[in-house]
C-alpha cells in the first residue's frame, strides 16, 4: 500500500490531502444474507436474489447479493473512510462500473481506493477533481467489482 498525506482525521483532508498513486484499504465489509434479501426484495427482485431454491437452480448456484448492492456496501465504505466530511462535495457520476464475480452472503469484501489523478479545476479554483480506480475484493483475493469514480473536493485554500 502507497503511502500517503492524508491527516489521520478526516475532517482535515482536502483536495490537497488526494495525492495521485495513493493506495488505501478498507475492510473487511461482511455481507449479511437477511440484509442481502431485504435489499433485493426491496430494490432487485429477481429470483437469484430473492429466492432459495430458483437460485439454487441458477447458473450461480444459491443466493447473490444484487450488483447494486455491492456499490451500497463500498459507497458507505468510502463515505466513512475516504470521502472527507469538510471537502467532498459529490461527484458527477462514476465510469467503467464492472461486476465481475458474484458477491454472497458470509463474503468478507475489502475496498482498494487508487488515486489515478487529481486536477484542480480551472473554472472553480476552490476546488479540485479526484479520480479514483475503485476494487472490490473478496475473501479469497478474487476481484468482484471495479469501478473509476470522480469526484469534487474542496481545497485547503482556494488562490
Amino acid at each position: 500500500m502507497t503511502k500517503t498525506n492524508l491527516p489521520a482525521k478526516k475532517d482535515e483532508w482536502f483536495f490537497e490531502s488526494y495525492i495521485q498513486g495513493a493506495v488505501l484499504e478498507f475492510g473487511p465489509l461482511e455481507v449479511d444474507e437477511t440484509e442481502v434479501l431485504e435489499f433485493a426484495r426491496r430494490y432487485d427482485p429477481q429470483p437469484f436474489h430473492i429466492d432459495h431454491e430458483a437460485a439454487k437452480k441458477s447458473p450461480y448456484e444459491g443466493i447473490i447479493a444484487s450488483g447494486w448492492q455491492t456499490c451500497a456496501f463500498v459507497m458507505r465504505a468510502l463515505v466513512d473512510n475516504y470521502f472527507s466530511p469538510v471537502s467532498s462535495l459529490g461527484s458527477p457520476g462514476i465510469d467503467e462500473l464492472r461486476w465481475i464475480l458474484p458477491v454472497r452472503p458470509g463474503d468478507k469484501l475489502m475496498v482498494r481506493a487508487t488515486i489515478i489523478e487529481t486536477k484542480r479545476s480551472r473554472s472553480k479554483p476552490d476546488r479540485g477533481i479526484v479520480r479514483t480506480f475503485i476494487e472490490t475484493i473478496n475473501q479469497h483475493e478474487d476481484l468482484v467489482m471495479s469501478f473509476r469514480s470522480v469526484n469534487f473536493m474542496l481545497c485547503r485554500d482556494a488562490s
